[in-house]
């Protein structure tokens, strides 16, 4: 065997034990799950898992930081596009949450799981957390700058947008009532109306 292929075959397995993980802390929680779980779900003995990660708190750590580092890139994605204020957080607010809609496994354990993380890996997350949520307020903040936004204090307003986002990942199942797209939808223009979206002949910059 190859190099490249044993290389790629430890990737597949890494992958699949990621995806069994995932499920098994989301059923069970982080620590209602043992190491045996997550490798029978993955259809791996117990000590496969150890070939490619050193515990359970590590796979808990991939998981997180892979969904934070996603909604970073997309809160960076609006920031950076050089959109209107109120355009800028429509497109977040809708992509934040159809994200948390279509990933509400994952994203339940990314947000709900944080304090069996280690402090170390906590730390990491932690900052990435506050970098999602500074780009946030930076938008709300952006919006009232040019008098679209009515938000009397923007740090509080953009802590209520990532709420809304994250707790769809507690109560979003598939077959529900609501599709991930009409969630969004509607979650994105609650979102303006959070901010206290102006009508646009009522703008007044704000220096």
């Amino acid at each position: 065997m190859t190099e490249a292929t044993e290389s790629a075959r430890a990737d597949v397995s890494r992958a699949r034990l990621l995806l069994a993980a995932t499920d098994a802390f989301a059923e069970k929680g982080f620590h209602g799950t043992t190491t045996r779980d997550i490798a029978a779900a993955a259809g791996m003995s117990p000590a496969a898992l150890y070939v490619h990660h050193r515990s359970k708190e590590e796979l808990l750590y991939l998981i997180s930081r892979q969904g934070h580092e996603t909604t970073l890139a997309m809160v960076r994605a609006a920031t950076e596009a050089g959109a209107p204020a109120c355009e800028a957080l429509r497109s977040w607010m809708h992509d934040f949450c159809l994200h948390h809609a279509r990933n509400h496994t994952s994203a339940r354990i990314v947000n709900y799981e944080l304090a069996a993380l280690s402090e170390e890996h906590y730390a990491e997350i932690r900052g990435l957390r506050r970098q999602i949520e500074h780009l946030t307020r930076g938008l709300v903040e952006h919006g009232v700058r040019q008098g679209c936004f009515a938000s009397p204090d923007p740090s509080m307003s953009a802590a209520a947008l990532l709420s809304l986002g994250i707790d769809l990942a507690r109560w979003y199942r598939e077959g529900g009532r609501w599709t991930p797209e009409q969630v969004a939808e509607e979650y994105a223009e609650i979102g303006l109306r959070l901010v206290g979206l102006v009508a646009p002949h009522q703008h007044v910059a704000r220096g």
